[in-house]
């Protein structure tokens, strides 16, 4: 995270104190999110299957795809109600997350990103309490309550979370494949567990990368303005576009996009990059600390156009397929802004949750989030992104890149099977 107006400055001791601390709030907020929805979503089953097992449990259900559906279901005593509860609260950290970091970077005196950050939580406020509040719930009946059933989507998500919190994908893209495929969940409920697990990813892994310094929270607030345009738009535009022709679409554009990291495969870190105009307005260039290489690292920022550009088709296609759209991020900031891909995989992490979040509200209110799916996945995802994270810390680039490759083409060819109809 930049500090200073010249990026070629270093920062003072009193200024490097003030971004700690920022940096330190951020992280405590998404820990303190992930921390108190996870407790809440494991009450809320832990009374389920208590009550499902003693014979207690009621016949009635309420369609819990509204705050005030939540709240009268909570008076009901139901179970399911207390899991969604804790749903809420992990899909709310993200907005809560941005909303103190208005504050964080008050304290910076850095009006210009205190503008920025407002700026992406009128955006996510509009896609909550407008765009959310206008869409119809499809309803579902799919509540396969078997304990059995919660472990393996539970253990599925573990992997997915892991994979997601390394490469910067959100796990999103594993998700629905799993659900839809291997426990046949409509597509609908398919991508609104999916929803849920990029906050999940995201909240999980964020909280561990911003604390030790290896997210740019500026890169990351400021593209959020484009992913979370992008991700209301790809919301509504999923009612009535073919998503055959998108992961087809979806599918070529990542193949192609591959190709640029396959030569630079080997590149341990970006060489030649110099500030762009935009990056050093916007106090882009930061330094990260490498665990494997012993010392902190410097970088620059490059492309920030094209970086921005690609970031609204990020966003869009995380709110059309519910997938997060880690991928796209990811290489956006690695080959066209040219941050190293530590960075660029922590950045991406940083940034999918609130891509999610600002289409989360429209799921939400559609019916698409069903507690029974949504919760062992949110709680798989977490627990597998916190390793993640940790693992991160001690991988080089190199193998950073080796890793996201191969899974960045199995997500193309997916996308194109799915597209074509082979899949699912």
């Amino acid at each position: 995270m930049a500090t200073t107006e010249d990026s070629g400055m270093k920062a003072t001791p009193a200024q490097g104190s003030v971004v700690r601390q920022t940096e330190l709030i951020v992280s405590g907020v998404l820990r303190g999110g992930v921390v108190v929805s996870a407790a809440v979503i494991l009450l809320g089953i832990a009374d389920f299957y208590i009550r499902r097992l003693t014979g207690q449990l009621s016949s009635g259900f309420s369609q819990l795809h509204s705050l005030s559906g939540v709240w009268s279901a909570l008076l009901q005593g139901q179970p399911l109600a207390i899991v969604a509860l804790g749903l809420v609260i992990l899909l709310a950290t993200p907005v809560l997350r941005v909303a103190i970091s208005i504050l964080a970077f008050a304290v910076e005196r850095d009006r210009a990103y205190v503008l920025i950050t407002l700026l992406v939580l009128i955006i996510l406020l509009f896609s909550i309490f407008v765009v959310g509040s206008g869409s119809q719930a499809t309803l579902y009946n799919l509540h396969n309550s078997s304990l059995l059933f919660f472990f393996e989507m539970l253990l599925s998500s573990v992997a997915a979370g892991l994979i997601g919190a390394l490469v910067g994908l959100g796990g999103g893209v594993f998700i629905v494949p799993i659900l839809t495929l291997i426990f046949h969940v409509p597509f609908g409920i398919a991508i609104g567990a999916s929803i849920v697990s990029v906050i999940a990813t995201s909240s999980g892994a964020a909280a561990a990368y911003v604390r030790d310094h290896m997210t740019n929270l500026r890169v990351g607030m400021f593209l959020e303005i484009a992913t979370t345009l992008g991700a209301i738009c790809g919301a509504l535009l999923s009612a009535v576009l073919n998503a055959s022709v998108l992961f087809i679409v979806f599918g070529v554009v990542l193949m192609i996009s591959a190709l640029p990291l396959v030569a630079k495969l080997g590149e341990e870190l970006p060489q030649g990059v110099k500030d762009d105009r935009f990056a050093q307005r916007l106090r882009l260039a930061s330094t990260y600390p490498d665990h494997r290489m012993h010392r902190e690292v410097p970088y620059q920022v490059s492309h920030v156009p094209a970086g921005f550009g690609m970031m609204y088709v990020a966003g869009l296609i995380s709110g059309l397929l519910g997938i997060g759209s880690g991928t796209f991020k990811v290489l956006a900031m690695d080959t066209a802004m040219r941050l190293p891909m530590k960075v660029s995989t922590t950045t991406s992490n940083f940034m999918i949750g609130v891509t999610a979040a600002a289409s989360a509200g429209i799921y939400f209110q559609r019916g698409d989030i069903d507690p029974l799916i949504a919760a062992p996945v949110a709680l798989g995802v977490l627990i597998g992104a916190t390793v993640g994270a940790v693992t991160l810390t001690g991988l080089s680039n190199v193998w950073v890149k080796r890793i996201f490759v191969p899974i960045i083409v199995l997500v193309a060819l997916n996308m194109l099977l799915r597209g074509l109809g082979l899949l699912g």
